[in-house]
């Protein structure tokens, strides 16, 4: 080969490489210097990229709908075994919140970023595009995503399970690509990009394109496919840290699982809703994830005493959550099968393995009286009773691939003890408030429980400061908005550290609520003045925010909001009003919109299709 050849050999090998660079970071300036001939010319090649010596894989995990008091690692009823290692062996994390719903949480998630900032996540409740400057539904270049921060430093990424972040207009395999989880970060994705999925035929996607499913269970599928990404980097590069966001369509409806596993809860539930939350609250308080004077709150009062029902309600409610458990259960199975492999091995000492339990409360989208299939079940509109017998007669389908199956809301508010409300409720820390996970053997050097205040956005600069990656002013040549979460690592080592999360605001629909600095004042918003059923359709009629009522709560003395302190503190009360309105405003909340607002057609796309919001 002449020097003629050779020369243009290296150049479209520089090109090559700055064009890899680039994609993961920012495109660096050719430093080298190209004359007519070799002689005259001085190579130079960008720098490869490597992670910091020693970093850390990080696995971060999290589920969906799972309320506080579900799992065994956190007093619940249904065994966890995996996550009960987990925690024993880390750290429980008891003040921890997500967004309420599943499209803001994993917005901020991902991005550390508010849930409502345009030039943030871009995602005010749901994937809802509203024509706002806060309700995009987009996650935009300037929020980068964890995946790519870890990437641009020397990590291989990996997704598999919900997405969720993904506009609906854009989720065909002609794209655009750019809200696709390939281009936010993640070298390969295996799962699906909507909000919900049925868990035997789901809507599968690999990478860019949909695939068909093989009929298996979709926590097998996408275990297996987790497994083997971890497998292939560790042949063919172990010396490179990874990160696996493994995001399972489970607990999310359709309850659907193998009855080996809903059959090992044959009767657990018999003693009914109101036992289980007694049941749970004592298990936390011998776990010390919950104060030891804590107390339930009332029973919601669309939940009816467990002992008022009939013995055709109990048979068909205890199997609603027989299934459920198991579902719950068998994710936790897959879960385990994910940390032997890192321990097998031999890279589980050296990863950080974050634990979410949840990305909102337990779901109320179930009824009164639980769903089998309420797209299809013309009983739905006719009486309780007529719905009640054509479930007792569909009750052997609970579970299966048959059926599209969600407990009611009596086992919601079970699964959330020992807090009110629900998902949705982002007044309500029954909607927000989930337990965290962290178990990393390298490095944390006491096991036990943290109390310390944490929101979803903490988790991306609390990865970054254990890894030792700054973060970056630039990706792909976009300048980066600042990061809003608070890093959690100072709470590792000091079990009695002050929270430094101080303000934290929160909405859904119209339910809204700020948190500053142990005080929490919220509002909900019914406009029909109930906690109203999605699975019904639109409230029946409009409410204004301005008769929404407000309540305070001192949360450092009253985790569970039990006690409301609006009439004794109103200069208290107005002042968290104050906060809230700084925060809506700055992060681009307004203007507030609620599902009555949605469902009854004002908000109008430019194509002339009115928005129609997922309840998901």
């Amino acid at each position: 080969m002449n020097k003629k050849n050779i020369l243009a050999s290296i150049a479209i090998l520089i090109g090559s490489l700055s064009t890899q660079h680039s994609y993961a970071q920012d495109q660096q300036i050719y430093q080298g210097t190209v004359g007519k001939t070799l002689g005259d010319s001085k190579e130079w090649w960008a720098p490869v990229v490597k992670a910091p010596t020693g970093a850390p894989n990080v696995l971060l995990i999290i589920l969906d709908d799972v309320g506080f008091g579900a799992s065994s690692a956190f007093g619940g009823l249904i065994h966890t075994p995996t996550l009960d290692s987990l925690a024993n062996n880390g750290l429980r994390y008891t003040n921890f919140h997500t967004c309420a719903i599943c499209a803001p949480t994993r917005s901020a998630l991902l991005t550390g970023r508010n849930s409502a900032f345009v030039h943030e996540s871009g995602f005010s409740h749901i994937a809802l595009s509203a024509g706002f400057p806060g309700w995009d539904g987009r996650i935009p270049s300037s929020d980068g995503t964890l995946a790519e921060i870890l990437r641009a430093n020397g990590y291989n990424t990996f997704a598999v399970g919900k997405y969720g972040l993904t506009p609906d207009e854009e989720a065909t395999d002609a794209g655009p690509f750019d809200h696709w989880p390939t281009q936010k970060g993640f070298d390969h994705f295996f799962g699906f990009l909507g909000s919900a999925t049925d868990q035997y035929k789901p809507d599968l996607v690999e990478d860019q394109a949909h695939v068909t499913p093989d009929g298996r269970h979709l926590n097998e599928q996408i275990t297996d496919k987790a497994i083997a990404y971890l497998s292939r980097q560790e042949k063919v590069a172990p010396n490179k840290p990874f990160f696996l966001y493994y995001a399972p369509g489970a607990t999310h409806a359709p309850h659907q699982v193998d009855k080996y596993w809903s059959d090992q809860y044959k009767g657990k539930f018999d003693q009914g809703w109101d036992v289980f939350r007694e049941q749970v609250l004592a298990n936390q308080k011998r776990l010390g994830v919950v104060p030891a004077n804590a107390q339930l709150p009332p029973r919601n009062p669309r939940v009816p005493a467990w002992n008022s029902l009939t013995a055709d309600q109990k048979k068909l409610f205890e199997r609603f959550m027989e299934v459920y458990a198991g579902y719950f259960s068998y994710t936790d199975y897959q879960i385990g099968r994910v940390i032997n492999y890192l321990r097998e091995n031999n890279l589980l000492d050296n990863t950080i393995v974050y634990v979410i339990i949840g990305d909102n409360g337990a779901s109320k989208e179930g009824t009164q009286e639980g769903t089998i299939e309420p797209k299809t079940n013309p009983a739905r509109t006719t009486s309780e009773a007529d719905y009640l017998k054509v479930n007792l007669a569909d009750i052997d389908s609970i579970g299966t691939p048959n059926a599209q199956t969600n407990y009611p809301l009596g086992w919601a508010q079970a699964a959330n003890t020992p807090f009110k409300e629900w998902k949705t409720n982002a007044d309500a820390e029954g909607g927000t408030h989930n337990p965290l996970i962290i178990f990393y053997p390298k490095g944390i050097k006491q096991r036990g429980i943290r109390n310390q205040y944490g929101h979803v956005i903490d988790i991306l600069p609390t990865t970054l400061e254990l890894t030792g990656i700054q973060k970056p002013e630039y990706i792909r040549d976009v300048k980066q908005d600042s990061i809003e979460g608070t890093s959690l690592a100072y709470s590792i080592d000091s079990a009695n550290a002050k929270s430094r999360h101080a303000i934290q605001y929160y909405y859904i629909f119209g339910n809204r609520s700020i948190y500053s600095n142990g005080w929490k004042a919220e509002s909900p918003h019914r406009p029909d003045n109930v906690d109203y059923d999605f699975s019904q359709g639109a409230p029946i009629a409009d409410k204004s925010f301005d008769d929404d009522v407000w309540k305070l709560y001192n949360i450092d003395e009253d985790f569970n909001e039990r006690n409301d302190l609006a009439k004794k503190y109103p200069e208290k009360l107005a002042e968290l009003k104050k906060v809230f309105d700084e925060q809506a405003t700055t992060n681009h909340l307004y203007p507030l919109i609620d599902w009555y607002d949605v469902n009854n057609k004002k908000i109008h796309h430019p194509n002339g299709n009115n928005i129609q919001a997922p309840i998901k």
